[in-house]
């Protein structure tokens, strides 16, 4: 008697890759500080900007790059975290304008509701295609699964909704990455900056009382020197800092904003197949 070979099981779907978007901290952090490290040198310290055409003489009067140049050793740390936190913003809001899609989004989520109230699931999707937006991807996500779960005759209603509530919270788990990423690196830089401002505060004070006490009597120079470099270290950290917060509380706020529109709509799609299926 032949034997019959067992049927294959059938093949899983591969889980959808997560979404990689944005600059490489690797790479892009070193860049930075190269070029923040050249500009000191070389623009901040150019012999243009100081009295007698030497960096080592005081700043020509009113010359901001050799006030800036005085600063000492610790001005390209600081200027490398405000050029970290400059490139990174740029690339979060081109991000986050991406993951925003075409049109306004509280539009969109109307027309998908109003569509999927009237049972329109494929113009729901072809509205998604036009989105290209984050919300639109999940949405589009978990209309592609309300259109599987109609048709399949083997789950029960209960584990239909179980089902679609998971694809939607997968899809969003595979999204927000995208929108978060690099942000760590400015929300920590707006406590270093500020921490690296006030190490090179402290290094002008000592180099201003350090000239101050190996004399024996006043030298105008020299404290002019080290209170310059303590002044300006402390107005580069706090600048920073005060631009890493800022941008990272509007990133946070646009991202809960893009959040919070998946989840209604996400609630809304699972409400709509309770109610027709």
């Amino acid at each position: 008697m032949k034997t019959q070979s067992p049927t294959p099981a059938p093949a899983k779907a591969a889980a959808p890759k997560k979404k990689s978007s944005g600059l490489n901290p690797v790479f892009v952090i070193p860049t930075l500080f190269v070029i923040a490290v050249c500009t000191y040198m070389f623009v901040f310290g150019d012999a243009s900007h100081f009295q007698g055409g030497n960096n080592e003489n005081l700043p020509v009067d009113g010359d901001y790059f050799g006030i800036i140049y005085k600063g000492g050793p610790i001005v390209p740390l600081l200027f490398t975290c405000f050029l970290i936190v400059l490139v990174f913003s740029i690339e979060r809001f081109i991000t986050i304008g991406r993951a925003n899609g075409s049109g306004s989004i509280d539009e969109f989520v109307r027309k998908v509701k109003g569509q999927l109230d009237r049972n329109e699931v494929d113009a729901a999707i072809k509205e998604c295609d036009r989105q290209k937006g984050s919300v639109g991807n999940v949405v589009k996500t978990a209309l592609i699964k309300y259109q599987q779960l109609r048709t399949d005759t083997e789950l029960t209603k209960e584990q239909k909704l179980v089902a679609l509530q998971k694809e939607v919270e997968e899809a969003t788990t595979l999204e927000l990455p995208m929108l978060e990423k690099n942000l760590t690196i400015i929300a920590t830089l707006a406590s270093v900056s500020t921490l690296v401002a006030l190490l090179g505060t402290v290094l002008g004070m000592i180099r201003a009382f350090s000239e101050l006490g190996s004399t024996g009597q006043p030298d105008t120079a020299a404290l002019s020197t080290g209170i310059s470099e303590a002044l300006v270290n402390t107005a580069l950290g706090i600048g920073t800092a005060a631009i890493a917060t800022i941008m990272y509380s509007y990133f946070t706020s646009r991202i809960d904003e893009l959040t919070y529109n998946i989840d209604e709509i996400g609630l809304s799609i699972q409400q709509n197949f309770a109610a027709h299926n």
